[in-house]
């Protein structure tokens, strides 16, 4: 019995939610896209600075 009312009360709440736009979704994962790029090329630089740094300084 606990296991049917918590499925009614999943279906409940699902009726609530609030889906966002294919133009929200576009813009969000433009976003999250763009971000991780430019992580990936400033540690990526960061990490080539370092090692040319101590590559020079061992030298």
């Amino acid at each position: 019995m606990h296991l049917i009312r918590f499925f009614k009360s999943v279906g409940k709440e699902m009726k609530l939610v609030v889906w966002p736009t294919a133009k929200e979704n576009r813009r969000d994962t433009t976003v999250v896209l763009s971000l991780t790029i430019f992580f990936i090329l400033f540690f990526a630089l960061f990490d080539w600075l370092i090692e040319s740094g101590l590559l020079a300084f061992v030298r």
